[in-house]
Parts: C-alpha cells; structure tokens; sequence
C-alpha cells in the first residue's frame, strides 16, 4: 500500500464540514473517499489535518490515504482533479512515508478570517468574508490580541463539549492586515479547539466594536467559561492557509 499526501483547496460554503456523516454524503471527506474508492475498485479512507466546520474554506488543507495503484502521482494529480467539483481542487500530490498521518504529524496552522468592514457589500466575496457595517477599531482589536498569543487554556474559546481533553493552545501570532474594508486576521499555533479560531475572532470583534475592553481578554482566558467569550463568528470568513509538518 503506497502512502499519499495530497493538498487541497475547497470553497466550503456548500458542504457540511470535511468530516463524513451518516446523515449526509455532502462532506468533503466522502466525496474524496467516494472518488478514491471508486478509482482504486476498493475502499479507500482519507485523513485531513483537521475537520474544517461545515461553510469554512480552505486553501492548503493537507491529507494523506492508502492506495494500491500503478498510477504515479501527477497522474493520481489529474484524475482527481478531473472529476472533483469545480469548488474543490488538489494542489499537489506526492508520496509520503508509510507512517505519515496528516492530522497526528502536523505540528502547527495557520488560519486566516477575512472581515468585510462596510456596509456596503463584498458581491464578489460574499462566500469569503463577514460583512460587519460599524466601523471597527483595529488598534483595540491588536491590543486585545496580544493577551492571545502565547501558551494559555482556551476552554473558554471552543464549543467542545468533551471537559476530559486538554485545551491548552500555543498560538505563535495573530497579525492583522487591513486594506480598504478588507481587514485580515491571520492565526498561527501549534493547533486550534473546534470553533476556537471563530470565538476568537467574535470576541476581537466585540472588543472592535467597543462592546468590550481589550484588558477583559485575560480574565475570559483566566475563568474558562465559554459564556464569557464573545460570539461565534460566522463559518464564512474562516479559511485554513497552511498546515506545517517536521
């Protein structure tokens, strides 16, 4: 059984999340393992770095599978791509160790959550973006997220109900890059909790609109309490850039 790891790039407004269902076959991972399986007349399972939520994008989504096939990987490249939808593509491909497990070798992410901040709309990026129409303030929301980076417990930034697993985070940085109305929040740890990347944004947003001080950020990081944290930001802006590996 060869190993492969491919890359991937998804526009996720239409599908319910990478991870497959028993309630829908419209998830990413069962469309590759659909087409997979059909390519190598066995079943074949695939692994993501991370189950991206359903609507959220992804522009260097990495995942590997086994394979029993001839085909070399720019074949394995083209087929793919020929007969994936047109919101999906595979970037690259190429044959990994047999050991290789794209979500248990990554190391770290970054994310990046685009805000649109006018009132008048993106109607080119409407599927890309979360249109905000009050005016935000960015020096408060890069105050607020330098209490953020660092090594801290994010148990009030996730929507996990299981209490059992660690959720101490590392995040390496969050920079912010805004032109015009187009702001950008890009998000780089060791790994992020589900929904975390989107409570932080919604809190940062909050403290944007002046809802709530940047200096409350280390009491909500101290307490633990999801019901402390600020919204969950629409699955929308949110798009996985990269995963890294050793």
């Amino acid at each position: 059984m060869r190993n492969f790891k491919i890359v991937i790039q998804y526009e996720g407004t239409r599908y319910q999340g990478w991870q497959r269902q028993g309630t829908t076959q419209n998830t990413l991972q069962g469309k590759f393992e659909a087409l997979l399986s059909k390519i190598a007349g066995t079943p074949v399972e695939i692994q993501a770095s991370g189950r991206t939520d359903a609507g959220v994008h992804a522009l260097g989504q990495t995942a590997n599978f086994h394979m029993n096939t001839e085909l070399s990987c720019e074949e394995l490249l083209d087929k793919l791509n020929q007969y994936l939808p047109e919101d999906v593509a595979v970037i690259s491909c190429q044959e990994a160790a047999p050991r290789f497990h794209a979500r248990l070798n990554a190391v770290g992410k970054t994310y990046c959550y685009r805000i649109h901040n006018s009132k008048i709309p993106a109607v080119f990026d409407r599927r890309l973006v979360w249109q905000i129409e009050q005016q935000l303030d960015v020096d408060a929301m890069k105050t607020a997220a330098k209490y953020l980076v660092g090594t801290h417990d994010f148990a009030a930034f996730t929507s996990a109900k299981n209490k059992k697993k660690s959720t101490v985070r590392s995040i390496e940085s969050i920079l912010f890059e805004q032109n015009g109305a187009d702001i950008r929040i890009s998000f780089r740890g060791d790994g992020f909790l589900f929904h975390m990347v989107r409570i932080l944004t919604g809190t940062l947003v909050e403290v944007g609109l002046g809802v709530r001080r940047p200096e409350e950020i280390a009491a909500i990081l101290d307490g633990k309490d999801r019901q402390k944290a600020g919204m969950l930001a629409p699955a929308s802006g949110l798009c996985l850039m990269e995963v890294y590996y050793q």
